[in-house]
């Protein structure tokens, strides 16, 4: 059976492993003022320079269930079955379009994954992996949907100015945390609603935050698949990005990848966002 793996632009792979693993994105819209772009199109910079100067956040709107039923045929005329990997539907209603869609075109499943970022390129690549293995689309579909609660999504955040103009902060909170240097961390209920929310508050200058943060989190989520980590961020300097490529490798990864974090994660957090990410489940396949 040729079965084809999806996700949306929010999964933030690097175009060459995305083209590797023969996987298929459908992109999510940023709107930019009057402007309409597709994510992967404007990159994180300009984001960041078009909130310097308008004092907005850029926005993406949900898919509509039109767009992803256009874009499961389409694919269905080249594969016998499509294994879908949604952004977090606690974070969007794109993914409920995507259920919808999908319950109209033969053999398409798709996972809610809890998830956001490479949390979700983790389990696109586990479902690339089964399908190369050559696992019914069914299968793929439940053994990707048992991982969706280990799967550890967390950032350390440099400034909470983002979240406040995002309306997920109060102002007093964001002055606070401003004046007194605190980099919070924020981390998804991916064993739950699939939310974002904030988790521990650290102190300092980034590369010791990073530090802390990346030790707090390998101490709390204790039982990871070492095969693969990701170090994600949107931007980082080069001993923040050094810093937590070290702590996964000092924990056993054998797999470490670094990468940029896209629109999704650039317009809520801001720069200097930074997040080690990896399935906590021992290793289960």
């Amino acid at each position: 059976m040729k079965i084809a793996v999806s996700a949306e632009s929010t999964l933030d792979l690097p175009q060459e492993l995305i083209q590797e693993n023969d996987i298929h994105i459908l992109p999510y819209e940023i709107h930019m003022g009057d402007k309409t772009f597709l994510d992967g199109e404007v990159s994180t910079e300009e984001m960041f320079a078009f909130v310097e100067k308008t004092g907005t956040l850029p926005k993406t709107s949900a898919t509509n269930e039109y767009r992803y039923r256009e874009y499961f045929e389409a694919l269905r005329k080249e594969y016998d079955a499509i294994v879908h990997i949604a952004l977090s539907s606690g974070l969007t209603s794109s993914t409920q379009n995507a259920i919808n869609a999908a319950k109209n075109v033969p053999d398409c499943y798709v996972v809610d994954s809890k998830a956001l970022s490479t949390g979700i390129a983790l389990l696109v690549l586990y479902a690339k992996e089964l399908a190369d293995k050559g696992m019914e689309a069914r299968d793929i579909y439940d053994a990707v949907n048992a991982r969706v609660p280990f799967v550890q999504v967390s950032f350390v955040v440099e400034t909470l100015d983002y979240l406040y103009k995002g309306g997920r902060c109060s102002s007093l909170a964001r002055f606070g945390a401003n004046l007194l240097k605190i980099r919070p961390s924020i981390a998804m209920s991916t064993a739950t609603d699939g939310t974002l929310s904030s988790h521990k508050k650290y102190k300092g200058k980034m590369e010791q935050v990073v530090e802390k943060y990346c030790a707090d989190t390998l101490a709390e989520y204790s039982n990871p698949d070492k095969s693969i980590g990701f170090v994600t961020y949107t931007s980082a300097t080069e001993g923040m990005a050094t810093i937590a490529k070290n702590a996964l490798k000092e924990a056993g990864f054998k797999r470490i990848l670094e990468t940029r974090a896209g629109g999704t994660i650039a317009t809520h957090c801001g720069p200097h966002t930074l997040g080690i990410l990896y399935i906590n489940d021992g290793g289960k396949t």
